[in-house]
């Protein structure tokens, strides 16, 4: 690998840092390539080639906020053998996210107002022609490429409607790719219940599109010395309260988190069912991905939000 940083980088050195990593699905070693420290990420699978341009696509766009700190991405190749895809990014000395959890939450609802701001910033430049024009917001849900949470492609084709996006190119596609394997007859019950009461959750309750992480839990959130950093995305534009959903579930968020957020974001009428909505394509991520440990999960995610629904 070195000898390949050498001719990809045009330096004369480059050594181990000695760092590992990359998660359940990749691997990752960072090098001194230079004078700089680089991150390489690399993976053989087919489609590592779809996850890794999603993930450089996803830091790209987070990083061109200003908002929330992420490594910076670098290069997308191949190694000399060709076998393995590479994805080189900035490398960053974390550690485990402690003192800096309210700078986070701060941060992460700076990026999800991102857009919404622009927005608003372009419907007053479009009832004065004579403003000077702004950076041009995102009208639609979706993104321009695909992200993977996880080992599978996820669907980010652009939709004007959130609801239908998310039904149809999260939960409903995960519900399908469940059912291929497992025929889960309480499965397809529940959603097919689900789907005729979920636009309740919705009532009185504009959603815009943010430009979400995608993947927020613990394990995807850590500090430098200076700050909160956050880092393997599945970005899309998105409800922002999406976002909320994975950091719920698996821990690493504290109340300080969630008091910074919601002092610049406040919870709007039924939140919660639509928490339980939204945990819901998590769980049903994971069952694909592990299997049926995650099914009892999922099936409460779609009875609770079902309660909701109705009674709302």
């Amino acid at each position: 690998m070195e000898n390949y940083l050498k001719s990809v980088f045009k330096v004369d050195n480059v050594s181990s840092l000695g760092f590992g990593g990359g998660g359940c699905i990749s691997e990752g070693s960072s090098y001194k390539v230079g004078s700089r420290k680089m991150f390489v990420k690399r993976n053989s699978d087919e489609g590592a080639d779809i996850m890794f341009m999603g993930e450089y696509e996803s830091l790209k766009a987070m990083r061109d906020t200003k908002t929330v700190r992420v490594p910076e991405p670098i290069k997308l190749c191949k190694n000399a053998d060709g076998k393995d895809y590479l994805f080189i990014m900035e490398h960053l000395d974390m550690h485990s996210l402690r003192k800096y959890q309210q700078q986070l939450g701060t941060d992460i609802a700076k990026l999800h107002l991102h857009n919404i701001n622009m927005i608003e910033k372009q419907k007053e430049n479009d009832k004065n022609v004579t403003t000077k024009k702004h950076e041009t917001a995102v009208q639609k849900f979706g993104f321009h490429t695909s992200t993977c949470c996880g080992l599978h492609p996820l669907d980010n084709s652009w939709s004007e409607n959130w609801l239908e996006f998310y039904a149809r190119q999260r939960i409903d596609s995960k519900v399908n790719a469940i059912l291929e394997s497992s025929g889960d007859r309480e499965l397809v019950e529940l959603w097919s219940k689900l789907q005729l009461v979920v636009s309740r959750l919705f009532k009185e309750v504009d959603v815009y599109p943010s430009l979400l992480h995608g993947d927020l839990w613990g394990g995807n959130a850590a500090e430098m010395d200076d700050g909160p950093v956050v880092f393997d995305p599945a970005s899309f534009y998105g409800h922002h309260e999406f976002e909320l959903s994975i950091t719920n579930i698996f821990g690493g968020f504290n109340q300080s988190f969630f008091k910074a957020y919601h002092s610049l974001i406040p919870k709007s009428r039924g939140f919660d069912g639509r928490h339980q909505l939204y945990i819901l394509f998590h769980y049903l991520n994971h069952w694909h991905h592990f299997g049926g440990g995650y099914r009892s999960s999922s099936l409460s995610s779609m009875r609770g939000a079902i309660k909701y629904a109705e009674a709302m």
